[in-house]
């Protein structure tokens, strides 16, 4: 089983300072349950809208779709993508008392 993460990064209409990418979701899963989150995301992710009335989802691949939400006074595009942990340097949990 393998580590992802599904990020948010704006392509446009945000704010000069909400330029960051933001992580959208932190889990363990199969890369078609990865794959369900990131489709999940596009279908559901409102950035700081209050009433999304309009959303675009176009499929970059499998790991990656371009949102665009259309709210009443702005629009806003992002690239929502997936991402597979594959190295951490983090050293591991010893089980066994010190």
């Amino acid at each position: 089983m393998s580590r992802w993460t599904v990020l948010a990064i704006p392509v446009n209409g945000v704010s000069e300072l909400d330029q960051n990418a933001r992580t959208l979701a932190e889990f363990d899963g199969s890369t078609e349950e990865a794959e369900s989150a990131l489709l999940e995301a596009a279908n559901t992710y409102e950035h700081r809208l209050w009433k999304v009335n309009r959303r675009e989802i176009y499929k970059c691949s499998s790991r990656s779709y371009f949102l665009r939400i259309h709210g009443r006074m702005a629009t806003y595009g992002f690239l929502l993508q997936l991402a597979e942990l594959v190295q951490d340097t983090a050293e591991p949990v010893s089980t066994s008392p010190a």
